[in-house]
């Protein structure tokens, strides 16, 4: 698959049981409202999901969501800090949200789409960046990574045992292979693309034998960026980027997904989140 494939996508909803699911770290929904309105008016989104959110419950612009036409809005979110959702054109299930890594933050929703046999769990989740520095004993950030991913290793372990289609979606912050990010070399020591965190999210996929749709799409030779710094002069030019927003999917799903799609050009638009969407279109 070319490059352009995968940072491509169409404009229009899906059709014929096909719905289209956009994960998004927004970095602020009130800041970029207008973004997220274009952004769904443009591409149109039958399941939305966004990470840091930055605004406690009772701000968020749960109203707006539905006027875009979204009949269910779920969120969980804390006051500047964190924050998840789900919006969605379709009936979701609520399930109940869990806590990895000890601390309190609001960094996994989840509910069940899709009716009967299938239906679908969703997972959306924001992984905690981990600070500067990667050394646990140093960096008590970079420990709540890593005891994040060991919690959520846990948790998907456990649900060996009821097995269940599953999507598994957001911000992981972790760029695992070595062209998710514009210099393997030059990131090897640098948070995000370091060996324990890249051995952490492997455990993860492993869980479930998840799906990696992305990389499933295209040759391991192909650079896939998701994330680019607000610190580059020109973020085009430079391009030295990181894959560090993912959607997973559990094996028993992989004959109803369909193209995958990273929408780069949303980072040029005025006051951008430095992460773009990722988008997959689903067979119901």
């Amino acid at each position: 698959m070319t490059k352009k494939a995968l940072t491509g996508g169409g404009s229009g909803g899906g059709g014929g049981g096909a719905i289209k699911i956009a994960t998004w770290n927004i970095n602020s929904v009130r800041l970029r409202l207008d973004l997220a309105r274009a952004f769904v008016k443009r591409r149109r989104p039958d399941i939305l999901c966004l990470q840091e959110t930055k605004c406690p419950d009772e701000d968020f612009p749960e109203k707006s969501f539905r006027e875009m036409g979204f009949r269910d809005v779920m969120f969980r979110g804390q006051k500047a800090y964190h924050g998840v959702a789900i919006a969605s054109r379709l009936p979701l299930e609520r399930q109940e949200w869990q806590t990895f890594g000890s601390l309190p933050h609001a960094r996994h929703i989840a509910a069940r789409f899709g009716e009967g046999r299938r239906s679908v769990l969703l997972h959306n989740v924001y992984v905690p960046a981990g600070g500067d520095l990667p050394d646990p004993d140093e960096n008590e950030k970079f420990a709540h990574k890593l005891a994040f991913l060991d919690d959520m290793t846990r948790f998907f372990q456990n649900q060996a045992a009821r097995p269940e289609p599953m999507i598994l979606l957001g911000d992981f912050n972790i760029a695992p292979r070595e062209n998710d990010v514009w210099s393997h070399r030059q990131l090897l020591k640098v948070v995000s693309h370091t060996p324990i965190e890249v051995a952490r999210l492997k455990a993860l996929a492993d869980s479930l034998r998840w799906i990696d749709i992305a990389r499933a799409r295209a040759s391991e030779d192909q650079k896939l960026y998701t994330w680019w710094s607000y610190r580059a002069r020109d973020w085009a030019a430079s391009d030295r980027g990181r894959r560090l927003d993912h959607i997973w999917a559990t094996p028993d799903l992989e004959k109803r997904l369909g193209a995958l799609s990273i929408l780069r050009q949303i980072r040029g638009c005025q006051k951008p989140s430095d992460h773009v969407p990722v988008m997959l279109d689903f067979r119901l």
